[in-house]
């Protein structure tokens, strides 16, 4: 295995979505992550990666032979206007609108949009609003 550099220290480990259909599943994910500014990785013939998140076939060594189904992931985004790039990014490349870029309740600030992906899945691209962090992430390299 090649050496890789990792960021962790965020609420969620990793997340894998076990798909029908790699290829719109690519596409689709490709789209909204150059929206959002984070890189895919991986190459493989079953699966590849973004971040915490793994995408892989139903014929993948990590996966149980079924699609994960109907999950909701949610992306920081850095600004409002990297919400609604997402949210534009995915429609053209095949997602189905959940909801437009906007305000929502959950607390002063969060605007969000939501997509449906090639497989189902609901997701969130969201920008908390002005914030302060300790640190962006934790770097692991290994």
């Amino acid at each position: 295995m090649e050496t890789q550099t990792l960021q962790r220290g965020r609420l969620i480990d990793h997340l894998q979505l076990v798909v029908v259909d790699l290829d719109a599943s690519r596409r689709f994910y490709e789209a909204v992550m150059k929206a959002l500014d984070v890189p895919i990785g991986g190459s493989e013939a079953d699966y590849f990666w973004v971040d915490e998140l793994f995408v892989s076939t139903m014929d993948s060594a990590a996966a149980q032979g079924t699609p994960t189904g109907r999950s909701h992931i949610a992306f920081q985004a850095q600004d409002r206007a990297m919400v609604d790039a997402f949210h534009a990014a995915g429609l053209a490349a095949g997602g189905v609108d959940n909801g437009a870029p906007g305000e929502r309740p959950y607390h002063p600030g969060y605007y969000a949009a939501f997509l449906i992906d090639p497989d189902g899945n609901n997701i969130e691209a969201v920008y908390h609003g002005e914030a302060q962090r300790s640190a962006p992430s934790v770097v692991i390299n290994f």
